[in-house]
């Protein structure tokens, strides 16, 4: 989600939850104690330069279980980091400690927002060395198709099983 799109969202909202991959919600007494510019220079395996631009929320939480943070105080944070760090419509992606500092893309479900989990990829796969049915995952065998071998083989009707 890019960063109008959450200021978008914001408008609507009272107050402002996060919701985890697992169901879970960051506990509502949370901070927001970054936001911050993030550029990432960096080569992939297949030898291309590579720049991404993207702003970060670090949520963090403390013993202080009647804080709250309302959307107009987001909005305000937001606001300040934009004249001072120059953000422009980058993507959000949240940092948030867990059993360790996970990082999630942003979502909205039209009472909160949402953390989705993140996942790598290879940006040179031309390039990678790996075979293209590797790419594209295992494939997928129906088992109805499998066909018995040996001396040992159960089918569906042998009464092995």
């Amino acid at each position: 989600m890019k960063l109008v799109e959450v200021k978008s969202k914001l408008a609507q909202l009272d107050q402002v939850t996060f919701q985890l991959p697992d169901g879970s919600f960051v506990p509502p007494h949370f901070h927001v104690t970054e936001v911050g510019a993030v550029t990432k220079k960096f080569i992939d395996c297949g030898g291309t330069i590579r720049q991404e631009n993207s702003i970060s929320f670090q949520l963090w939480e403390a013993g202080d279980f009647d804080h709250r943070i309302g959307a107009q105080k987001l909005i305000d944070i937001i606001s300040l980091s934009e004249r001072k760090l120059g953000l422009e419509n980058w993507e959000v992606e949240v940092e948030y400690q867990d059993t360790t500092i996970g990082k999630y893309e942003l979502d909205f479900n039209g009472t909160g927002f949402v953390l989705t989990n993140t996942q790598t990829d290879c940006l040179a796969k031309d390039k990678c060395g790996i075979p293209e049915s590797q790419l594209q995952g295992k494939p997928r065998i129906k088992l109805a198709d499998m066909t018995a071998s040996g001396n040992n083989a159960c089918t569906p009707d042998s009464g092995c099983c």
